[in-house]
This record gives C-alpha cells, sequence and structure tokens, in this order.
C-alpha cells in the first residue's frame, strides 16, 4: 500500500459522510479530525472512521497532521475556512460554490498558486463515467467542431424543501442556479471553454423563497459563437438529467445520473442525412464511484503539482457566469462576461 495522505473534513452532514467514504475507499488516505457546529454529529462520524472529532472547525485546519482539508459546509463558510487552511499550508478540497466573495478568492487561490498548494472545487459530476466518456469522445473529434450543448437538470424537491438552508439566501448565496445549475456551467466550460455573454431569465414559481429562484433559464455564448443552453429546477417533480453535445458531424448525449435520476447512459450518433439512424449506446451500472474517482483525482494533482479537473479556477468561473447571468435577469439584457482566472482554467483540448 502506498503512503496515503492525512486529511481534516469540515461538516458532517451529507456531504461530509459522502466524501468520508470515498476517502476511506482511496488506497492509505485517512482521515484525521472531523468538525461539526453538532459535536454529536462529528462524533457518530468520527466513530466511524476512526479520528477525532470537535465542534471548531479551527481545530481541524490547525490540526498538524493534515495535510489536506474538506471544506463541506454551507456556503457561506467557505471563504474564511479556504483562507485559513491555505494560509496554514494546507490543500484544500472545497464543496461548490468556491466563496460568496469573488474578490476573497482570486486572492486566497494566487496564493495558494505561489505557495504550490491544490485547492480544488467540489465538481464531481466531471467523474461521472457518462460525461467522462462524451468529453473524451469530444477530445477525439469524433462529433467534429462543436456547435451547441443542451442541458436540462432538475430535480422533485421534498416537503419542507423551503426550509432548507439551500432556501436562505445569506447561506446559500443563490437559488437553483447556485445549486444543480452551478454543476452544468462547469460541464460547459469543460466540453466549449470561456464565455464571453451570457443572458438568463430566473423565476420563483412554487417554492415560496423568493428572492431566491426555484427555476433559472440561460443562454451562454463563446467567442466563437457556440451556445449553451441550459434549465435548471428545482420544480422537475422527477428527477432530470440531459446534456446534449452537437458538433458538425454528430451528437453525444449522456441522461441519467443513476440512482433516481435513472441508469446513466451516454449515446453517440453520427450526422447521416439519408441513411437510417445508427447510436453507439453506453449504460453504466452500479454505484456511484464520482466521489472516489473526483478524490483519486484530488490527490494525483497534489502529488504530481497539476491542476485538477475542476480547480479552485474553474469554481471561480463558473461562478463568474452564475453571477452574469443573474445580472441579465435583473437587467434583461445581454451581458458581456467579465474575465476571471481563464488563464488556468479547464478547456475540451486539456487532457483529462
Amino acid at each position: 500500500m502506498k503512503q496515503g495522505i492525512s486529511v481534516g473534513l469540515v461538516g458532517a452532514g451529507l456531504q461530509g459522510w459522502r466524501r468520508a467514504r470515498a476517502l476511506s475507499d482511496a488506497d492509505g488516505d485517512r482521515l484525521v479530525a472531523v468538525a461539526d457546529v453538532d459535536l454529536s454529529a462529528a462524533e457518530r462520524l468520527a466513530g466511524q472512521f476512526g479520528c477525532r472529532a470537535t465542534e471548531r472547525w479551527q481545530e481541524v485546519v490547525e490540526d498538524p497532521n493534515a495535510a489536506a482539508v474538506l471544506i463541506c459546509t454551507p456556503p457561506h463558510l467557505h471563504t474564511e475556512m479556504i483562507t485559513a487552511a491555505v494560509k496554514l499550508g494546507k490543500h484544500v478540497l472545497c464543496e461548490k460554490p468556491l466563496t460568496h466573495n469573488l474578490e476573497a478568492a482570486k486572492v486566497v487561490l494566487s496564493d495558494a498558486h505561489r505557495s504550490g498548494l491544490t485547492v480544488k472545487c467540489g465538481f464531481n459530476y466531471r467523474h461521472h463515467p457518462g460525461l467522462h466518456q462524451a468529453h473524451a469522445w469530444v477530445t477525439e473529434e469524433r462529433i467534429g467542431d462543436l456547435m451547441n450543448i443542451r442541458c436540462r437538470h432538475g430535480i422533485g424537491g421534498r416537503p419542507g424543501y423551503e426550509n432548507e438552508w439551500r432556501s436562505q439566501a445569506e447561506i446559500s448565496g443563490g437559488g437553483q442556479l447556485m445549486d444543480q445549475g452551478l454543476h452544468i456551467l462547469d460541464l460547459f466550460r469543460w466540453f466549449l471553454g470561456d464565455f464571453v455573454t451570457a443572458s438568463g431569465l430566473v423565476c420563483t414559481s412554487f417554492w415560496p423563497i423568493a428572492p431566491l429562484e426555484d427555476n433559472v433559464f440561460a443562454l451562454l455564448s463563446t467567442e466563437g459563437g457556440q451556445v449553451a443552453s441550459l434549465h435548471a429546477s428545482w420544480t422537475q417533480w422527477r428527477n432530470l438529467f440531459s446534456f446534449e453535445v452537437y458538433g458538425r458531424d454528430g451528437y453525444i448525449s449522456v441522461d441519467g445520473l443513476g440512482g433516481s435520476y435513472g441508469t446513466e447512459r451516454v449515446t453517440l450518433g453520427k450526422r447521416a442525412f439519408l441513411e437510417p439512424f445508427r447510436e453507439e449506446i453506453t449504460e453504466f451500472r452500479g454505484e456511484d464511484r464520482s466521489w472516489l474517482e473526483e478524490w483519486q483525482e484530488f490527490v494525483s494533482a497534489i502529488r504530481s503539482g497539476h491542476e485538477p479537473l475542476g480547480s479552485g479556477c474553474d469554481g471561480l468561473e463558473a461562478q463568474i457566469l452564475a453571477g452574469a447571468i443573474y445580472e441579465s435577469a435583473k437587467a434583461g439584457k445581454v451581458i458581456r462576461v467579465a474575465a476571471g482566472c481563464s488563464a488556468t482554467a479547464s478547456a475540451v483540448n486539456e487532457p483529462s
């Protein structure tokens, strides 16, 4: 067994458990401490994974045995925690959205880069097998130059959804666009690169969560005129994931994410005006391994010094896009997307 890394975890909720399980399945990596404001929650997780528990996140970040920190708390806490971890020389994997303060994020990412630290945003969708295969086909130019992407993604909600932290603006920083929508904005950038314009509409159709949105519709365009279309919804009523990529020579679709979203499958088809349609379809069954795959890629980035897939800069760029969509919805016009840290952003021709 190779020498693993020791990790501190902040947040013992659902996401903390997911990350802890993935880490425990990795080769040699281990949790050394977990923190949660609910000490009993921290103690339950610590008991399962054999580490110490505390209710103070600072104790985890300051732990000399922790080389990396996992941040799985509500978003309004992220900025302070990432900043503290980087100052103490820790690598960081933080759930999205990366921060509420974009300027602070730019500073901490710059500090991490100068210090040789790896900062990653939690974008596990990049590690779903259907999306990973779709990206590989695009990289191989199986469907030629890309023209547009269309994505629909939504959930059915549950009783009391309006009372959860995601529906509190001061905590979440936004509605469905900052929830599932941010994953999609990251995927759009992974496939098409940077965008230069954004337009959007947001609405609060069902859940009593105004000023937050339960539906968002957006159009993005690149400098070369490629277009990405998004509809993310908390009123889908039946969970849905549909991601379609169209090129000059064919198309790729990814449907389902496993579990309540249905079996994940990826389809490759070619443009053939006068021939019968022929499609190559692959279905992926079994448990969701995206969390483990993401963790292993993060550790690989730490060891090799390469930018992780779904880096801190990718997280910042996705938030800049989200901000442009919100601005467009408020102003009622197309918005020019502000520059972020695109020099280190992922593009479709980047090796994965």
